[in-house]
C-alpha cells in the first residue's frame, strides 16, 4: 500500500496520503486550505547495516534508483528548454537542487535570481564570472542562504486517505 507525498505551495507543507492501490493519477486537495495539490518526489532513507560506518565524505547516503529517476526526468526536461529563454534553465536548476537537497552558493544564487527575471545568460557571466569561478555552486545543507527562496516546508505527519 504506498504512501504518497504532495506539497501545498499555499501553506509550505507536505502531506502524506495513504492508497489501496497504486494510484499515479489522483491528486487531492490541501487538507488545510483545499488548494490543489503537487506531487512530491519522496524522500527515502538508506537502511544500512548496524556495523558500516558513515560515508567519511560527509555526503548522506542516497537512494541511487531514486536519483536516477530523478535524473532521467530532468534530463527529459532539459531536452525541452527553449535555449532563448534563461527562466527555463533556471526553473530546471532550481528542481535539480530540490530533487538533490543541495542549497546554492550565494554568487550561484544570485546569478540564478538574475536568470529567473530574464537577464541574459551572457551579460550575467560577464559580470559575475569571476565571483561564481571562486565559489563552490552547491553546498550540502548550508543555513541561511540568501535568496527568494522558501523556508524549508513543515512536514504535516497526519496520514490522509488519497
Amino acid at each position: 500500500m504506498p504512501i504518497y507525498e504532495f506539497y501545498c505551495g499555499k501553506c509550505n507543507t507536505v502531506f502524506n496520503f495513504f492508497s489501496r492501490s497504486v494510484n499515479t493519477q489522483k491528486v487531492p486537495g490541501c487538507p488545510k486550505c483545499g488548494k490543489k495539490l503537487e506531487r512530491k518526489m519522496s524522500l527515502f532513507a538508506k537502511v544500512r547495516r548496524g556495523g558500516e560506518a558513515p560515508a567519511e565524505d560527509g555526503i548522506p547516503p542516497v537512494d541511487e534508483a531514486k536519483m536516477e529517476k530523478a535524473m532521467a526526468m530532468l534530463a527529459g526536461e532539459a531536452e525541452k528548454l527553449n535555449d532563448d529563454d534563461p527562466r527555463q534553465a533556471a526553473q530546471l536548476m532550481r528542481k535539480l537542487t530540490d530533487a538533490t537537497g543541495m542549497n546554492l552558493g550565494a554568487g550561484m544564487e544570485e546569478a540564478l535570481s538574475r536568470l529567473e527575471k530574464g537577464e541574459d545568460p551572457d551579460r550575467v557571466e560577464a559580470e559575475m564570472g569571476d565571483l561564481l569561478e571562486g565559489e563552490e555552486p552547491f553546498v550540502m545543507g548550508a543555513k541561511g542562504q540568501k535568496g527568494r527562496r522558501k523556508p524549508k516546508p513543515r512536514v504535516d505527519e497526519t496520514l490522509y486517505d488519497l
